[in-house]
């Protein structure tokens, strides 16, 4: 097997692509992976950090917020495409792979319209409920798309559809943490509630600021909280802890990389709504304040907010809400046992283990049809 992985621009992009590669190889130790990802994002520093050779494209996304910056960048992003869609075919012929999969992310759209110009069988991955733009516009050109949650035939051709669930890490899919080993690697009280918040790999502005003006609010409540800032608010986080001398409550992280731990420490969780997260979520059954953020595209984090919720295996607070409503809704929830069992009960009934296995089956499928179909028309040749 040779196969490019192309998609990126954050951890909900990286981390399911990584995971992929990863029961790929677990299949067929001789296989070879290739990661195309774009420029100064993340995935071109986690792919190598797990073993992976990965090429960057010039691309850049499409910037909604329209200031006079954003307006120059946007005007620049159709040369951004033209060189990254030269680059991508020149790494595709070079590398010649059996599959291409695109995982999501603005990186994977130059990579897979190349792959597709050249006849390679296509894969795409959608994460989220409310399907991306990316995945949308190359939908026609892919053999197989596989999907997260019911109802995608909205966005996609009904025949080429495969509910196969979000692939996550291994570490969490297989999480045998102790709570009390997940405290003592946190340095918390095992004997004391931990609330665990996490904005995504790169931070939320308004669950940090949430945190940071209302840090009396653990010590006041008992209640101890494992903080993910992302790499932007970190130092600000710290200083604001160390001058409210609360660092025996509020443990301050830029990035969480043991996450199994994290949510082995937790009694319960605040994160943004983003589909790996919430996927996660779902395999651990931890009770959840999800927080959508609106600054994504079709605010897809809402309405993976509310499939849960209309469930009752998570509530949703609005992020404009955050500010007032999110700890005392988090503490709420953390000091109801009956409910937290109830919530963890509904959300694990949400669960799909080893879904990175399943979209590798797909694949494996894909390519014995295209190799069956090559064969016979061979053989009606002669």
């Amino acid at each position: 097997m040779k196969a490019i992985i192309s998609g990126g621009g954050t951890g909900g992009h990286t981390f399911p692509a990584i995971a992929i590669a990863n029961s790929i190889k677990a299949r067929d130790p001789q296989a070879e992976i290739l990661f195309i990802g774009a420029e100064g994002r993340m995935e071109m520093e986690k792919v190598p950090a797990a073993g992976y050779p990965i090429e960057g494209l010039p691309i850049a996304g499409l910037q909604r917020q329209l200031t006079l910056s954003n307006i120059c960048k946007n005007l620049l992003l159709p040369f951004k495409v033209l060189r990254s869609m030269r680059r991508a075919r020149q790494i595709i012929r070079s590398f010649n792979p059996d599959v291409v999969i695109g995982v999501g992310g603005y990186a994977s759209q130059p990579t897979l319209q190349a792959a597709s110009q050249l006849g390679y069988p296509i894969v795409l991955q959608e994460q989220n409920s409310y399907a991306g733009l990316t995945n949308k516009s190359l939908s026609s050109k892919a053999d197989v798309i596989c999907v997260a949650y019911e109802g995608m035939e909205r966005f996609f051709p009904s025949d080429k559809l495969v509910q196969t669930g979000n692939p996550v890490r291994k570490d969490i899919e297989q999480m045998n943490v102790s709570h009390e080993d997940g405290c003592a690697f946190f340095q918390v009280d095992a004997n004391r509630p931990v609330l665990l918040s996490v904005g995504g790999s790169l931070g939320a502005r308004s669950i940090n600021l949430m945190i940071m003006n209302n840090l009396d609010f653990f010590k006041k409540n008992n209640l101890q909280i494992i903080w993910q800032t992302g790499r932007q608010m970190y130092d600000q986080a710290c200083k604001a802890v160390e001058d409210a001398r609360v660092q025996d409550w509020v443990k301050v992280h830029q990035f969480i990389g043991n996450m199994d731990k994290a949510y082995a420490a937790a009694d319960a969780v605040i994160s943004r709504a983003g589909a790996i997260a919430i996927s996660e979520l779902c395999l651990v059954g931890k009770p959840v304040v999800l927080i959508p953020s609106p600054n994504v595209a079709e605010d897809h984090q809402t309405k993976n907010a509310m499939a849960l919720s209309e469930k009752g295996a998570a509530i949703l607070v609005r992020d404009s809400e955050c500010g007032t409503e999110g700890l005392p809704t988090a503490l709420a929830l953390i000091s109801d046992k009956e409910r937290c069992d109830a919530m963890s009960q509904s959300i694990r009934n949400l669960a799909s283990p080893h879904a990175a296995d399943r979209i590798v089956d797909e694949i494996y499928r894909l390519l014995d049809s295209k190799r069956h179909n090559t064969n016979h028309s061979n053989s009606s040749g002669k």
